[in-house]
């Protein structure tokens, strides 16, 4: 018997001490430090949202106009430079107070690329290549902008998710569950240092809300990742639209965080096209595998799907257009 235990032990050993499986874990632990900040960022934000902006103020604020409206969603970045992981607790709140959700939809995709932090960090990556930071942001606001007026077009009901207080209005519950709801989450007193604490209370609710989605989205790209065969790359490369697809497959499963994708781009520089590393750089802060399931665990599932079929398609041709007409290759 003790044999055996050693031998199992031994077998432990040699798995955990496997360079695939040592890579394995240096991934996950990578994407999740790198993610973790930002959404401690997004729930604090979102959480000063709700204890002290109120709904009146959201409504001011918003612009009547459509058009106005999805600028002011597209360039919202540039006041609020969170990174992908942190917009979605954010934007889920500031619909709940009343923006319109197509201008908050679009914030969520616009903002990770267009703000001043990941312009910063694409320039300098692709020091040799500036147009490429340019030419990223440019697209970036194009689709959005245009997303912004599909979704304002199409989009009738809302595209959250119900909630607890949702679900008790939904289902026509009496009054006094939507209070013991509100009682719940206001339970801490008035004043200022009763803020802080609603504050607090509401960023750990909202954490522990959204981090389950990012640890398994962060584990299934960790294993992505290990598998993938980079042997592949210099063949696929050599097809223009083909490329460009993989490295828009590449950027959802690789799952990096905007302010730092850039620099793994520019190491593909000279292998890929400059049209499949825009493609790369646009839709992988967009979409990719731990913010399609926090955007599943918040938005329903046939406008989230939705959303990122018109995306993909959108940044795909988009990528093409920008390599013949900018890069001149």
């Amino acid at each position: 018997m003790l044999a055996q235990i050693l031998n199992m032990g031994g077998m432990t050993d040699m798995i955990v001490s496997n360079p695939s499986v040592q890579s394995f874990k240096i991934l996950f632990i990578s994407i999740i430090l790198e993610a973790f900040p930002f959404i401690l960022l997004g729930v604090f934000v979102s959480a000063i949202l709700q204890v002290f902006v109120s709904d009146a103020t959201i409504a001011r604020i918003t612009p009547k106009n459509p058009i106005i409206g999805v600028l002011f969603g597209s360039l919202l970045g540039l006041l609020l430079p969170l990174c992908e992981c942190g917009m979605i607790p954010v934007v889920r709140r500031l619909i709940r107070k009343g923006m319109p959700a197509y201008i908050g939809i679009v914030f969520i995709f616009a903002g990770p690329i267009i703000n001043p932090v990941v312009f910063t960090s694409t320039f300098t990556a692709f020091r040799s290549q500036p147009v490429m930071a340019y030419t990223r942001m440019g697209l970036a606001l194009a689709v959005c902008i245009a997303l912004g007026l599909v979704l304002y077009r199409f989009m009738k009901k809302s595209p959250l998710k119900l909630d607890a207080l949702s679900l008790a209005a939904a289902n026509n519950k009496d009054l006094t569950d939507l209070d013991s709801y509100g009682h719940t989450h206001n339970s801490h007193g008035t004043g200022f240092r009763g803020r802080i604490v609603a504050t607090l209370s509401h960023a750990s609710d909202e954490f522990f809300d959204i981090g389950k989605y990012l640890i398994m989205g962060s584990f299934i790209t960790a294993v992505v990742q290990t598998l993938l065969d980079r042997s592949l790359l210099a063949t696929i490369s050599s097809e223009p639209v083909i490329s460009n697809m993989f490295m828009m497959g590449f950027a959802f499963a690789l799952s990096l965080c905007s302010t730092s994708d850039a620099f793994v781009a520019s190491s593909f520089n000279g292998i890929f096209g400059p049209g499949a590393l825009l493609a790369f750089l646009v839709f992988g802060p967009m979409v990719d595998m731990k913010s399609m399931l926090m955007l599943l665990a918040s938005f329903r599932t046939k406008v989230v799907i939705a959303i990122i079929l018109f995306l993909f398609v959108a940044i795909l041709c988009g990528s093409i257009i920008a390599e013949k007409l900018v890069f001149h290759t």
